[in-house]
């Protein structure tokens, strides 16, 4: 496996009887990334993790993870993989802190780490509350704190903050951007395309179990900024949304001589927008 790449799929398909989940897929995420697998809900994103991590066997390809095949995954790997899913479940009737102190004496991981991931998580004022009393919120983040307590080298999220509050979703996200730095994998799966917009180094956009676009939200977005148009805000509140020709490229310049503009953004589509060109279909469908 090539330096730094952690997982890999190459020509990964999967059939359930008659139904092909997955068609051909091909990608790599490599140390301090965030990889997004992005698409609606059935179009793909758990059934490749549950290959990625052994729990399910391809139809045909290869998926390698931490160079080894995830179909002969055997027990070691999980010390260093961490997997948040929607039924990741926790030990309602023990406290917050019992619950990761269970797996600290698992993974043979120090008291003091406990106590760090739960300052890092937002929940160390709870640490003493039952589980089972947490909000959906904080039970998020519990199963987070439990998934990275042994500082995994990939991490796998599937969903993490869906169905929370904006407040919750921001501390995840801020979470995830300072384990990128610290060097782990992260690889996640979402609809959300604000959100992948704002944490994924690359994402692939998947349809009926298909990547139809892969790169960076940047590039992806420029490539499908074929009418290249201007929002302007000018001076008394006077606001308009010009296409990039030489006439309104006279009105900015005079407008800019003139101090006349507030605030000018591009127009380039969003990843949502990009996805509803390439498949005709919307996110939430």
């Amino acid at each position: 496996m090539e330096q730094n790449v952690l997982l890999s799929l190459s020509h990964v398909s999967k059939r359930f009887k008659t139904e092909l989940a997955l068609k051909d897929i091909n990608m790599t995420l490599r140390q301090g990334e965030i990889l997004g697998f992005l698409g609606p809900s059935g179009a793909g994103k758990t059934t490749t993790i549950k290959i990625i991590t052994g729990q399910l066997r391809q139809t045909s390809g290869e998926a390698r993870l931490l160079g080894t095949d995830s179909a002969n995954i055997d027990e070691s790997i999980y010390e260093n993989i961490g997997v948040v899913s929607d039924n990741s479940g926790i030990y309602k009737k023990m406290t917050v802190w019992q619950n990761l102190a269970v797996f600290a004496r698992i993974w043979k991981v120090p008291r003091e780490r406990v106590e760090q991931v739960l300052a890092q998580v937002g929940l160390a004022e709870h640490k003493n509350k039952p589980a089972g009393k947490l909000s959906k919120g904080q039970t998020q983040r519990l199963v987070l704190a439990r998934a990275v307590l042994h500082k995994p080298r990939v991490l796998f999220l599937d969903e993490p903050t869906s169905g929370l509050d904006p407040t919750t979703a921001v501390a995840i996200h801020r979470m995830l951007l300072e384990l990128k730095e610290q060097g782990m994998a992260i690889f996640l799966t979402t609809h959300n395309m604000e959100e992948a917009t704002k944490l994924c180094d690359r994402v692939a956009l998947l349809h009926d179990g298909e990547i139809v676009e892969f790169g960076s939200p940047q590039e992806i977005c420029l490539k499908y900024n074929r009418n290249k148009k201007y929002h302007v805000l000018l001076a008394g509140g006077r606001e308009m949304e010009l296409a990039q020709n030489p006439e309104n490229i006279v009105k900015i310049t005079r407008w800019m001589e003139g101090d006349e503009i507030m605030r000018i953004h591009s127009c380039e589509p969003t990843l949502e927008t990009v996805f509803l060109e390439v498949t005709g279909k919307d996110l939430n469908v």
